[in-house]
């Protein structure tokens, strides 16, 4: 069992607090934009952008994500695009003229 050097838990409990602080900070952020009288359509895109990248940051860092290898970047990226085409597919078929 390998004990952890002082320097390295301090550099580890610094990402922590600068992961909370972008947390904090994107929340205000969330909360601002909600209150703002933006369209829905607009006001709705904003949160789930920001909401992707407060996931990003949870993800990355508490659960680890950063020095995995390759491949399992290569399928996160192929998930995301395939949940950014099903949250644009709604819109897709609002745009048809067809069914007007």
């Amino acid at each position: 069992m390998s004990m952890d050097s002082a320097e390295d838990i301090k550099k580890h409990v610094t990402v922590y607090i600068m992961v909370f602080v972008a947390l904090m900070v994107l929340t205000v952020i969330t909360v601002s934009v909600a209150s703002l009288s933006l369209a829905i359509p607009l006001a709705f895109a904003l949160a789930l952008v920001i909401a992707t990248v407060k996931g990003s940051l949870v993800a990355s860092c508490f659960m680890h994500l950063v020095s995995e290898k390759s491949p399992i970047y290569w399928t996160l990226m192929l998930t995301a695009v395939f949940f950014v085409a099903l949250m644009f597919l709604p819109l897709l078929t609002m745009l048809d003229g067809i069914a007007r």
